[in-house]
C-alpha cells in the first residue's frame, strides 16, 4: 500500500455548498465590513495578536450580533457534506488507512453532517466552539495547527504513526493549503480555485465526488 495516511481539509473538500465557513458567518451576521473584525484579522496577519486572541475577539462580535448555536447552524443551514465522502470513508476504514482533518473550519459544522465523525476519522484538529446549555456562545479553543502550521499538524500525525510524509495523501481546496500540500507524498488539489495550489499538488479533481481520490490511492 502506497498511502498510509489521508487528510483532510473541510469546507469545499467535506463540506460543499460552502467556500469558507468564516465568512458565511460573518455575511450572515452583518460583520463582513465590521470595522473591529477587519482590524482584528489585520492585527493577526501583522503578529500584534495570537490566532486564540483573534478568535476570542471574533466570538465575541458574533455574540454581540445575536449569534447563538441554533442561528448559526441556520446560517450554514446550505451547507451539505460532498457527495461520495461516506463512501470514500468507509473505503478508506476498509482499506486500513488511517484518516484526518486538519483545518480552521468549525467542529459543530462537522457534527451537524457527521454526527459519528469521530467513528470515521483517527484524527482531528478543527476549531470547538463551546456553547453553554441555552446554546449561547461560550468561547472557541482554536486548533493549533492553522494556516501554514497545517503542514506541522501532518508531520506530527505522521510521527506518531511512525510513517514518512510520503506516504501520506492530503486533500484540499483552498491557498492555505499550500504548506501541507507540499509537505505530503501526494496532494490533490480538490474543486481548488487556487492556481498556486494546483501547482503544488500532484493532481487537480474538478468533479464534486469524493470518490475521485479513491482512484490515486
Amino acid at each position: 500500500m502506497k498511502y498510509r495516511l489521508v487528510v483532510f481539509d473541510v469546507d469545499g473538500t467535506l463540506v460543499d455548498n460552502i467556500e469558507f465557513i468564516w465568512v458565511t458567518l460573518h455575511e450572515s451576521f452583518g460583520l463582513q465590513n465590521d470595522p473591529e473584525r477587519i482590524r482584528a484579522k489585520e492585527d493577526f496577519l501583522s503578529g500584534k495578536i495570537t490566532y486564540q486572541q483573534w478568535a476570542d475577539i471574533d466570538m465575541k462580535l458574533l455574540k454581540d450580533h445575536g449569534a447563538d448555536r441554533k442561528s448559526m447552524l441556520k446560517a450554514l443551514e446550505k451547507a451539505e457534506l460532498m457527495s461520495g465522502t461516506i463512501e470514500t470513508l468507509k473505503t478508506l476504514k476498509e482499506m486500513g488507512i488511517k484518516t484526518a482533518i486538519i483545518s480552521g473550519s468549525i467542529d459543530f459544522l462537522l457534527e451537524k453532517l457527521i454526527p459519528d465523525y469521530d467513528e470515521f476519522f483517527d484524527y482531528v484538529f478543527l476549531n470547538r466552539i463551546h456553547f453553554d446549555r441555552k446554546g449561547k456562545i461560550e468561547g472557541m479553543k482554536v486548533t493549533e495547527f492553522y494556516l501554514e502550521h497545517k503542514k506541522t499538524g501532518l508531520l506530527e500525525i505522521c510521527k506518531k504513526e511512525e510513517i514518512s510524509p510520503k506516504e501520506a495523501m492530503f486533500v484540499g481546496d483552498q491557498e492555505n493549503d499550500i504548506h501541507i500540500a507540499e509537505a505530503a507524498g501526494f496532494s490533490i488539489a480538490f474543486n481548488s480555485n487556487s492556481e498556486k495550489l494546483k501547482e503544488v499538488s500532484n493532481v487537480t479533481i474538478n468533479k464534486k465526488d469524493l470518490r475521485k481520490i479513491l482512484e490515486y490511492l
